[in-house]
């Protein structure tokens, strides 16, 4: 080939690349934050918010039907309200609407774990928030979808089971209502499935520090939505109740590995 032919199509190449069009940069609009997983693009109503890790969707209505108001029992000063669902994890949706709750004039009015994880071993979750304004109702459910890049990060999923951990220093309104969890102080979950590795990290967790437990559910007690897990809630020092929660994330990685040879990976990033 000559020298002549090779320059003409490397030419033609070259225009053909100068036509394609440049790959849409991520914009405020498109990508509320950099790293925090929760994207806002994808749909053009008023109603939508965002998406983000655990096949989460938030959303907020601006004046809810006067009917399905009455209903849904809601108080009649809130006329807006923040809905954040997700088909996989409960714990880090609830740890992520205490923050928005602490960080935004809003109130949860409802927390409900359904049987879901998409056929897996644990909850899905439906959470929604009040407010008098709808701006407040729509930080909110921001709030929440981008802490659930954080709230993740002690959440260990196999294809035989999974474990999750949880710890905020201070406790607000939406652990309250959810767990029963004192206001103000440290506050700490351990979750294993199966239940049975569920029982052993509750174990663990008591024998390695002094805490103060809250609450244990199992399957058959009402309090997991019959999933085949335990959760050990507790409260205390907050040295007390990091140490717990480190003691039985171990454990239960090393007994849920001899389930499958599965990666012990966290979902996003350990933060506790």
């Amino acid at each position: 080939m000559n020298e002549d032919l090779m320059a003409k199509i490397m030419d033609q190449v070259m225009k053909k690349m100068g036509d394609t069009p440049a790959e849409e940069p991520i914009t405020e609009d498109s990508q509320v934050e950099e790293g925090s997983g929760f994207c806002s693009s994808g749909c053009g109503l008023t109603e939508f918010v965002g998406t983000a890790i655990g096949d989460t969707i938030g959303l907020v209505i601006a004046n809810v039907d006067y009917n399905l108001h009455e209903l849904m029992n809601i108080d009649k000063k809130f006329r807006s309200i923040g809905i954040v669902g997700g088909r996989t994890g409960a714990g880090p949706h609830i740890f992520a609407a205490d923050e928005a709750v602490k960080a935004t004039n809003s109130e949860i009015l409802l927390i409900e774990l359904p049987r879901d994880t998409k056929g897996g071993a644990g909850h899905g979750s439906l959470i929604i928030f009040g407010a008098e304004d709808v701006s407040d109702a729509r930080r909110a459910v921001e709030v929440t979808l981008k802490e659930l890049n954080r709230t993740f990060g002690d959440v260990y999923g196999t294809s035989v089971g999974h474990l999750e951990f949880q710890y905020t220093a201070r406790a607000s309104y939406a652990l309250n209502k959810a767990f029963g969890a004192p206001i103000g102080k440290s506050f700490g979950i351990t979750v294993g499935a199966p239940a049975a590795i569920g029982v052993l990290l509750a174990d663990t967790a008591v024998k390695a520090a002094n805490v103060d437990i809250v609450g244990y559910s199992t399957p058959g007690n009402g309090g997991t939505s019959y999933s085949n897990e335990v959760i050990l809630t507790f409260s205390g020092d907050s040295g007390a109740v990091r140490q717990a929660i480190i003691a039985a994330r171990e454990v239960g990685k090393q007994v849920l590995g001899t389930l499958s040879n599965d990666e012990m990976k966290s979902s996003t990033v350990p933060y506790i």
